[in-house]
């Protein structure tokens, strides 16, 4: 395949844009080569600007659970737009959109929107804060609850030091109040509350994540974290910006049979637009304002296209819940496919899978954490990555990332997918 005009794009792009791009990922540091241009999208392909078609496996990292510029979608925001795209005030379809998520997701009684997964997780850890009275967060190497300061924490050195900033601009002061444990280590998390007794306001994290690969909990993992919050006096958050809507009608505390204190949303409930939100019970929830003396604001938090796309991709999702069983069965269709393929080439592999999300990584051990994870042959994944992309396949840029299969794919092309597995590594 050829790509003069997305490599011509990327260097206008870089004269004014930080990075040629508006997230890190999409420059394809972690691959090499120049990022795909993308001009246009329908149902499960991409369209870049050369001309060459591509089988989307990250679905704008999740939203599109039922493919690209799907029709009830767009013809939803084209009405509203017609009307006016943002008005600062409040509208009925916020309260309709509300009400609807309100009944899909379990144990949550409000819901707030806001402009972004980021803003979701940045709010509901100080809803956390300010409804517990402490300062404390508990957080996992390997899960992303997007860029805010607290978030941006790497590693101490043993299972019970504060973490340090692993970007500039993050202060030392924020920093000691996020502690960082490792996923599937219930006994760590248990450490860190023994040496911050009384002090920990919230243990957040992705309950399937997505950001080092997709890694599901072992048993007993996330029933435990309940279990500590409850002994502790701390809040369970779940960001489900990957997961909520898309593991089930009612995300990952459906499908896991766990309860969140705070529950944060994404992309998908605004059907792929700008948008986030974060629900609790009543109790909680009261806390922010205006109700409570909570401080969380926004302009656009609610604009009226985003609500438009959200309330018509949920109403699809709450009214067809076979999507989730088609998405599945879809996804490991594709799992069976390329572990065959990986087994018959003598190519190292560990394929983690849950629902419609999942990730090969190339190496010898399961992949549980972001250690583990770590440890994949990233040689293998650029070959494998570009390969797959030279054929036609997008994949994530990045060995620590989940694919995200839409339900606009086809079982053709599934095997095409795998075929192109196979051609790679001939």
């Amino acid at each position: 395949m050829l790509y003069q005009r997305s490599s011509a794009l990327f260097a206008e792009a870089q004269k004014v844009i930080p990075g040629g791009v508006n997230s890190p990922v999409r420059a394809f540091k972690a691959v090499g080569g120049n990022p795909i241009f993308v001009k246009e999208a329908k149902g499960a392909y991409l369209y870049d600007e050369d001309g060459n078609t591509l089988i989307d496996y990250i679905a704008s990292w999740g939203p599109l659970i039922l493919g690209h510029a799907h029709e009830p979608v767009i013809n939803a925001v084209i009405e509203k737009a017609k009307k006016g795209t943002s008005f600062g005030m409040p509208t009925q379809i916020e309260t309709e959109l509300a009400q609807l998520a309100v009944s899909m997701v379990p144990h949550i009684d409000k819901i707030r929107f806001v402009n972004s997964g980021t803003e979701a997780c940045m709010s509901a850890v100080r809803l956390a804060r300010g409804y517990t009275g402490r300062d404390k967060i508990i957080k996992f190497a390997g899960c992303y609850h997007g860029h805010s300061d607290s978030f941006l924490i790497q590693a101490g050195s043993g299972a019970v030091t504060f973490g340090a900033p692993n970007s500039p601009g993050v202060t030392q002061g924020t920093a000691k109040d996020t502690l960082l444990a490792r996923y599937n280590d219930l006994e760590n998390v248990s450490e860190l509350f023994q040496a911050n007794a009384g002090e920990i306001a919230a243990i957040i994290l992705e309950p399937v994540a997505g950001n080092m690969g997709c890694i599901v909990p072992q048993p007993g993992f996330v029933e435990g974290l309940r279990e500590l919050c409850d002994a502790h006096g701390a809040l369970l958050i779940f960001d489900e910006v990957m997961t909520g809507f898309r593991l089930g009608r009612g995300g990952a505390q459906e499908a896991l049979g766990i309860r969140a204190d705070i529950a944060c949303f994404g992309k998908v409930i605004g059907g792929g637009l700008p948008v986030g939100a974060f629900g609790a019970r009543a109790e909680i929830m009261a806390h922010l304002a205006p109700e409570g003396p909570i401080y969380q604001a926004g302009t656009l938090s609610g604009n009226p296209l985003a609500m438009s796309a959200g309330l018509a991709m949920l109403t699809e999702l709450n009214d067809n819940p076979g999507v989730f069983e088609s998405l599945a069965q879809k996804t490991e269709h594709l799992h069976k496919g390329i572990a065959q393929v990986l087994e018959r080439k003598g190519i190292v592999n560990q394929i983690n899978r849950y629902g419609s999300m999942i990730s090969v990584h190339f190496c010898e051990d399961p992949v549980i954490d972001f250690e583990s994870s770590a440890k994949g042959n990233n040689d293998t994944f650029k070959k494998y990555f570009h390969g797959m992309l030279a054929q036609g396949v997008y994949l994530p840029p990045s060995a620590f990332e989940s694919y995200f299969l839409n339900d606009a794919l086809s079982y053709e092309d599934l095997d095409k997918t795998i075929a192109a597995v196979e051609k790679t590594f001939a």
